[in-house]
């Protein structure tokens, strides 16, 4: 059947408007007419572009049109991407009741330059181990010949891993391997379906030795992860301050996005914050905006994860900056009005569903500056509602490309009373 590509939905397919309501179709662009074959659910598997889009370009990787699932927008033109991301801020800014909102232009991170990854393993029938992404809406592997998202220094690593894993017996059917590129060099953690053995112990040591990895850990299935081999320190540094993450920590996905949101929250700071004022961090992960909101202000830095937690505290002693590490989880038990009022500024970075308890009770409280760091338009969205009707107004709103080829936006906004 024919069809007219609309727009571009939240998961990065074409949708086209039907009489029985909207249809996604994955590869088809805005303005495009397509052949398309119904699939069920409001899905249809592109046939054929029979007005292609001018802003339709030549995928750079051949794994893009084998369905790889690390990409989704590799055929539209990157200038493009950058203007629907910004209006996908702008509409969400809308929803929460925000219709003039100040929207930047969005700042987008080049190719090569994911310094994280979480790969897929699995074992094939002749022994060897494919390791990649999963092809959308499948959870097979496909195994990378190349990828143009991650840092080359990252990438380098799964061919030798590959050969690694074929020997290794702890790897019967499936498993994951979470690699950080940190200051100190990759850094791995292994998950496999099968214990660790003595020979898989010798082997990792050994596969570790011949890299240079500083550090390998391992654990079976969800388990508790421990080091199986390490041959130095791992060392992260957020800006002049030194890290020590614990294996498959969270960071920013590439350098260069972690730069620009910290820009975007520094910028947004009031003007005249006195040099004693105190500024709140939740969800404060390793201390990412902690360390540079420390030069405006005393930070509490506040996170639910214990690893995490003790890092970023090491981290201050070792440094001396301006930062106090908190633990606690701010789902269950989310700073309230009273807890808030000693604070100048409240910074939160929130998971990818938000922070509506949290944000409830900053909406409760007296607070006059909030900046929202968010990983999720819709969440921000709802979020954002609620600030609004406490009297919040937008001041500063600045959509980041992190994740170049995807859907996903990363947004730094300023609400203020």
């Amino acid at each position: 059947m024919r069809f007219a590509i609309a727009r571009i939905g939240s998961a990065g397919d074409g949708v086209a408007e039907t009489p029985d309501g909207p249809l996604h179709i994955p590869f088809a662009l805005p303005g495009e007419r397509v052949m398309a074959r119904p699939a069920g659910r409001g899905r249809a598997v592109l046939e054929a572009v029979e007005a292609p889009s001018p802003e339709r370009v030549a995928p750079p990787c051949p794994h893009f049109v084998e369905g790889c699932g690390g990409c989704a927008l590799q055929h539209w033109d990157l200038g493009a991407q950058s203007r629907w991301k910004r209006t996908r801020l702008i509409e969400a800014l809308a929803r929460a009741g925000f219709a003039d909102a100040p929207v930047a232009e969005t700042v987008a991170t080049p190719p090569d330059s994911r310094r994280r990854a979480d790969f897929a393993l699995r074992r094939r029938p002749d022994g060897s181990v494919a390791i990649g992404f999963h092809p959308r809406g499948s959870h097979e592997v496909l195994d990378l010949r190349e990828c143009r998202i991650l840092v080359p220094a990252l990438f380098a690593l799964v061919a030798p891993l590959r050969a690694l894993l074929r020997r290794l017996p702890a790897l019967a059917r499936e498993g994951s391997a979470v690699v950080n590129l940190l200051d100190s060099g990759p850094d791995i953690l292994l998950r496999t379906d099968k214990p660790l053995d003595a020979t898989g112990r010798r082997l990792l040591a050994a596969f570790g030795q011949q890299l240079g990895l500083p550090r390998i850990a391992w654990a079976q299935g969800d388990g508790l992860h421990e080091t199986a081999a390490q041959t130095g320190p791992v060392r992260l540094m957020l800006g002049e301050i030194e890290v020590a993450p614990p294996p498959g920590a969270f960071l920013q996905a590439s350098r260069e996005g972690e730069a620009a949101i910290v820009a975007a929250v520094l910028a947004g700071l009031p003007a005249k914050l006195p040099p004693k004022a105190r500024i709140l961090d939740l969800y404060a992960g390793l201390g990412t905006l902690s360390f540079p909101l420390a030069a405006r202000g005393r930070v509490t830095a506040v996170e639910g994860s214990a690893e995490a937690v003790a890092a970023l505290d090491a981290a201050v002693r070792r440094s001396g900056a301006r930062v106090d590490a908190v633990r606690r989880d701010l789902a269950r038990q989310p700073f309230l009005p009273a807890d808030l009022k000693p604070f100048a500024v409240v910074v939160l970075d929130p998971p990818y569903g938000g922070a509506a308890e949290q944000v409830a009770q900053i909406a409760r409280s007296a607070a006059r500056h909030v900046v929202y760091v968010s990983c999720n338009p819709v969440a921000l969205a709802r979020d954002a509602a609620v600030l609004h009707g406490a009297g919040f107004a937008v001041a500063a709103a600045t959509p980041v490309d992190q994740f170049r080829w995807s859907a996903h936006l990363e947004s730094v906004v300023h609400f203020s009373r």
